[in-house]
């Protein structure tokens, strides 16, 4: 095994905290670019890597025992490819080196998985080798304590913010427990997908404070399902970002051709998305569910993926919708969350078939899996695309709604946003 540390309390040595683990890790990186001349230098596979800082997840900084900590960093190639590298440090504050380096994911795709021991210790196991928990799956239900944390950028004129508001439905029981804003709030409902939202206006006072909302959930496992809410057929029509284009329907048409029925055609296209697109988050244009920019960059994350295959899927008259919300990790029981994440679905023979392409993408393992089921461990803040809400935001209809969207003089502003979570484990 690579690699067994031993995972002590943070109380042990309280002088050291997440950003001092961060202010290591990006000194350590900032050394090294200089040295690379504007380039992270790093050895992969007998090849010389030149790399840029994307992010440091700090999500997943941690003090693992005196004097020894963990840092989790995006890295970009020159060519566009992302690099997931995992860095051991020593040394207190201010002090800390970097002691080993090793790549975790390329384009979000694992190499290994992290396991730990009765004993508190762990160690790296090779993906081949892990079991669906380790992957990110927990199956029939999950039980959780989930955060959603802003904190208000600085404010001249007044803003106003719309944060999903999770609702109950037949995979998800959701209870609110606490809200915590410097203002009142009102609760928003969008008619057409039954989504709704916290709606709040706030004033240059309000700079810097936070919202603090959380909630109880328990999560179902998603299979092949029935839902008579809505007619299927309205699933056909196209939304801002997934445009109805006759270049879709010859790729879908290409792709489906010799395939018998909804169910196999629907494979195929699932498949395609797969050996098109690439799971990279660098550069301009993703993120947005932008189906032409992943159709043309053939690159993106998961709002990418699924908005391509929602637009060919569409073409070739399979009905097909979107959901976004946040995975729950499933290989511990606390922490921070890695963002938001989405998938899709479409329909066939009366039942809707739950997807997920962007992990069926990064786990070849899983991806029969992900073909008709939507694992426990997540929470679906809201549904569909082009949200309505009254009122809304001046740009128009909210493209989807995972982050808040804060519009301060009239222009869509960036706010901090942190997702953590609690398991829930049943007393009996």
């Amino acid at each position: 095994m690579a690699c067994s540390e031993k995972v002590h309390s943070s109380e042990e040595s309280p002088d050291v905290v997440t950003a001092d683990i961060q202010a290591g890790i990006e000194k350590h990186i900032e050394a090294q670019t200089k040295l690379g001349e504007g380039y992270f230098i790093m050895l992969y596979e007998e090849r010389e890597l030149k790399l840029k800082l994307v992010r440091v997840h700090t999500e997943y900084l941690a003090h693992l025992a005196p004097g020894r900590h963990f840092a989790c960093v995006d890295l970009a190639s020159t060519d566009g490819h992302v690099y997931d590298v995992d860095f051991f440090l020593s040394g207190n504050v201010g002090e800390m080196e970097v002691t080993e380096t090793t790549v975790h994911k390329t384009n979000g795709q694992p190499l290994y998985v992290w396991k730990q021991k009765e004993d508190k210790t762990w160690f790296r196991l090779p993906t081949d080798d892990a079991t669906p928990d380790l992957l990110g799956v927990l199956k029939e239900e999950d039980e959780f304590e989930f955060f959603y944390q802003v904190t208000l950028p600085e404010m001249k004129d007044e803003g106003r913010m719309w944060i999903p508001y999770p609702t109950t439905d037949s995979f998800q029981t959701v209870e609110l427990k606490n809200i915590q804003s410097p203002v009142n709030h009102k609760i928003l409902v969008d008619d057409i997908n039954g989504n709704k939202a916290f709606y709040m206006v706030f004033n240059p006072e309000h700079s810097g404070k936070m919202i603090e909302i959380s909630y109880r959930v328990k999560h179902l496992e998603r299979g092949v399902y029935e839902d008579k809410s809505r007619d299927p057929h309205e699933f056909l029509r196209p939304n801002r970002l997934v445009p109805e284009l006759e270049s879709f329907k010859e790729i879908a048409t290409g792709v489906i051709h010799g395939k018998l029925g909804t169910l196999a055609q629907a494979r195929a296209l699932y498949d395609h998305t797969i050996d098109r697109m690439s799971y990279i988050k660098y550069g301009e244009g993703w993120g947005k569910g932008d189906a032409v920019y992943a159709c043309d960059s053939r690159t993106g994350n998961c709002t990418d993926f699924h908005s391509y295959f929602i637009a060919l899927a569409r073409s070739v008259e399979i009905p097909a919708r979107f959901a976004i919300g946040a995975s729950i990790p499933s290989s511990r029981n606390e922490g921070g969350i890695d963002g938001y994440h989405c998938w899709a679905e479409f329909y066939t023979d009366g039942n809707w078939w739950p997807i997920d392409i962007s992990e069926g993408d990064k786990c070849s393992a899983l991806s029969n899996y992900y073909f008709g089921h939507h694992p426990a461990n997540r929470i679906e803040f809201s549904r569909g695309r082009d949200l309505v809400f009254e009122p809304g935001p001046i740009s128009g209809a909210i493209n989807f709604l995972a982050y808040p969207v804060f519009e301060l003089a009239g222009k869509i502003t960036k706010t901090n946003v942190t997702f953590s979570f609690q398991r829930i484990f049943d007393s009996l």
